[in-house]
């Protein structure tokens, strides 16, 4: 095992190869998990300045940003990658959140629904061992059960809809892959 694990250690550092931004892009991504958004910002903007066209660093980024509340710019990132990718379905569920958050609820739904068209393996939502090891138990509500209640809620009189419940709307984490 041991000489497997130093196998593989020396293939991802000296062999494997990389591509302009992908090691900026990898610690963002750690930043990002530990919940050090600004330092995660810093990470993608550098790996985007290796490659302004960095798809990954460009979608991470734009998760970060709404993790700070910077909506607009994270709109705009979120934008801009699905210009470039318009096939990637977790793009359209990260807009979705974001949508979701600014109370657009309409077009919310419509992000969850392509997100779910392009790709249906997003209702699965975190597998086990993630949920293992962030301490989570219980699947958290994924976008396909947002959907669902977006749905429901916006087919009521507008006075009746319940569209906004802070303390599950809290658990409901961006989609990365």
């Amino acid at each position: 095992m041991t000489v497997l694990w130093l196998s593989w250690g020396i293939y991802d550092s000296f062999f494997q190869s990389r591509n302009p931004g992908d090691t900026h892009y990898h610690a963002g991504n750690k930043l990002f998990e530990d919940g050090a958004y600004e330092r995660a910002l810093e990470a993608y903007d550098n790996a985007l300045l290796e490659d302004a066209h960095h798809i990954h660093s460009m979608r991470g980024r734009a998760r970060t940003l709404m993790q700070l509340g910077r909506f607009d710019e994270a709109l705009m990132g979120f934008d801009e990658s699905i210009a470039l990718e318009p096939a990637f379905g977790g793009t359209y569920a990260n807009r979705g959140i974001l949508y979701d958050r600014l109370g657009q609820h309409q077009n919310a739904l419509n992000d969850y629904r392509t997100a779910l068209k392009l790709d249906p393996e997003i209702t699965e939502g975190p597998h086990w061992l993630i949920r293992f090891l962030r301490n989570q138990p219980e699947r958290p509500p994924g976008i396909a059960d947002r959907a669902a209640y977006l749905a429901f809620e916006l087919e009521k009189p507008e006075s009746e809809r319940v569209l906004q419940i802070p303390e599950i709307d809290q658990q409901q984490r961006s989609y990365k892959k």
